[in-house]
């Protein structure tokens, strides 16, 4: 059985994830960003992160390497949605978004990849809205509306792909789309359960796709 670690693993799409990984009989270690963590279910052992800290950053991954454990799966799942609401670009939500969503995810993963063994993989939780392709799709993205969010996560997919360029051949990248899922960020409205966004990524990650893939339900979908 391998070695997980889930960011944001104290609520939604990261505690079902870590529940599936822990029922299927592996060693789950979680982040959180609120709380004592003592609580997140399915997790070994649980250590704060705040993403918007460099210095959070530094300390989550000088506790994280104390296990002297490998990584065999690091699923970057934590992450914010700050200007729902917004139609226009609003350069301060902007800032704190890709804060989160890319500059703080792509430091963390940094700071692991030293722990992650020769066919590890990294599983990138990130949305339709960042495709370029799907850019213009009404029915799925409301043009205009969220700007900050999909920029994050069209930042963290070019990401993926560099990363992919590096360690081909040692790591698999990838990056998923979870679905629209009832949690504080997709809302109750959302058409799928976190559990169910949670066996597609499961299943992606326990999987072997090529690397530098963008995926939904074992689907590629474009960039």
């Amino acid at each position: 059985m391998a070695n997980i670690l889930i960011t944001g693993a104290g609520k939604g799409i990261g505690r079902a994830l870590a529940r599936k990984f822990a029922a299927e009989g592996h060693t789950v270690f979680g982040t959180y960003l609120s709380g004592n963590g003592g609580g997140i279910e399915g997790c070994a052992a649980a250590f704060r992160l705040d993403l918007s800290s460099p210095e959070s950053i530094a300390s989550c991954a000088a506790e994280l390497a104390k296990l002297g454990k490998k990584i065999h799966i690091l699923v970057n799942n934590a992450g914010v949605l700050l200007d729902e609401e917004e139609t226009h670009l609003v350069p301060e939500k902007l800032r704190k978004t890709l804060e989160v969503n890319t500059i703080g995810t792509a430091d963390f993963t940094e700071r692991m990849v030293p722990f992650i063994g020769k066919g590890g993989h990294i599983v990138n939780v990130s949305s339709t809205a960042g495709s370029l392709e799907l850019a213009d799709d009404s029915a799925s993205h409301y043009p205009g509306h969220y700007p900050a969010y999909k920029i994050s996560k069209a930042a963290l997919n070019m990401y993926a792909r560099t990363l992919a360029g590096r360690l081909t051949g040692r790591i698999t990248v990838s990056s998923v789309h979870p679905g629209w899922v009832r949690t504080d960020m997709g809302g109750p409205e959302a058409s799928m359960s976190p559990e169910e966004a949670a066996e597609g990524i499961y299943a992606l990650a326990v999987g072997e796709p090529e690397t530098g893939g963008f995926w939904f339900k074992g689907e590629r979908i474009p960039w």
